[in-house]
């Protein structure tokens, strides 16, 4: 059958771009997170909203807490239905009487099957009841999610097999301290893995964050990136602090960025800006807890060295992306157009980007400054 099986609609926006448009019939979706960022949050929440008849299967929590916590994401449903069970094989019973639409399971590492010994939680119970459930989902084109929990060291509780054996692999983090939860694909067969779901933790649930640059900009001064998660433009806001080393020893520390690219960028700004920065401390922060690999924060980050060094705010209205090479040059980024327009759209003035990147926009209400070396920067600034 070429036909493309229809997707289901999750009716979460953020949750639909970063399964790759919704959730394929018959796939099986591991998500993982550490305890308490809301995992089971996000499920029931899931289940309350889809239009589908869905099954939420709880070995975690008694009817009574999930019917608490329904209450408090405040959405009645008569789609959704609630079983507590940890055995699989009454599990499959229900499903037969129901048949559901989609199941959920909360969580993977409770669950137990009566042709093993083997304790819940263990390698091969693990094993065994997602072989089971595996073959549910494709003998029935039936969507299962598992919830599995993640160590200290960052791996999924139990084996990497699970991994390997599930379609898609979603990671759901944040820090329990911060409001925003970052939704990524790890591994997906149906779709890309670079796309990015934010979402912020509220009293009654967690509500998608549709335009993420309003939650990684703060009214500071600081330098603002236009970076890009997948297809997806963000700002993201560079903070630097540049003092004079106390400690004999300079410190050179980051948050949210390569450390080896910091030092790199010092010692171009050292050799080409002239600049001394040999005897002070340069401490690096990348706001919103998220962590950025994209070669076009460069210019931001030196923006925001220079401005910390000069002790002179930037302008809130400028923001930056463009990549810098160990002479001094600023190198064109990849998808330069899409980053102006994310910045236009949030109402920047200005955009520096490099001077080599080809551009074919229309002229637009935002200022596009291109620049070829570094010094230019350092003397519009």
């Amino acid at each position: 059958d070429n036909a493309k099986t229809p997707r289901l609609n999750t009716t979460d926006v953020e949750l639909n771009r970063v399964l790759g448009g919704g959730i394929v019939p018959g796939s099986l979706i591991l998500l993982g997170g550490e305890p308490g960022i809301g995992k089971s949050t996000l499920m029931l929440q899931l289940a309350l909203k889809l239009p589908y008849k869905t099954l939420y299967v709880s070995g975690e929590e008694s009817q009574k807490q999930i019917k608490l916590r329904a209450q408090r994401i405040a959405r009645g449903s008569e789609q959704c239905y609630v079983l507590t069970a940890t055995n699989t094989q009454q599990i499959f019973k229900q499903i037969e009487g129901l048949k559901p639409d989609i199941l959920v399971i909360d969580s993977i590492q409770t669950l137990q099957s009566d042709f093993l010994e083997a304790s819940a939680g263990s390698v091969s119970q693990i094993k065994q009841t997602t072989t089971e459930l595996m073959k549910f989902a494709k003998a029935t084109a039936t969507p299962v999610v598992l919830i599995g929990h993640i160590t200290k060291e960052g791996s999924i509780a139990g084996p990497k097999i699970l991994e390997h054996m599930v379609d898609t692999v979603l990671q759901f983090e944040g820090d329990r301290n911060h409001v925003f939860r970052i939704l990524r694909a790890h591994k997906n067969r149906f779709g890309s893995t670079h796309e990015l779901g934010i979402y912020e933790m509220q009293g009654n649930g967690l509500r998608e964050v549709q335009n993420p640059s309003e939650v990684l900009i703060s009214e500071k001064d600081t330098s603002l990136a236009v970076t890009l998660e997948g297809m997806r433009p963000l700002l993201v806001e560079v903070q630097a602090l540049v003092s004079s080393a106390v400690y004999g020893t300079p410190q050179r520390s980051t948050t949210g960025f390569n450390a080896k690219r910091l030092n790199m960028l010092l010692a171009v700004l050292e050799k080409r800006a002239g600049f001394r920065l040999g005897a002070k401390d340069v401490f690096l922060n990348i706001t919103g807890g998220i962590r950025v690999d994209d070669p076009a924060i460069d210019l931001a980050v030196v923006a925001a060295i220079l401005s910390s060094n000069a002790d002179a705010a930037l302008t809130e209205k400028y923001c930056f992306a463009g990549e810098i090479g160990l002479s001094g040059e600023i190198r064109p980024v990849q998808r330069v157009e899409q980053r102006i327009m994310e910045a236009e759209k949030l109402g920047f003035e200005a955009i520096f980007i490099s001077k080599h990147n080809k551009l074919s926009l229309k002229p637009t209400k935002i200022k596009i400054h291109l620049l070829s070396k570094i010094e230019a920067l350092l003397n519009f600034l």
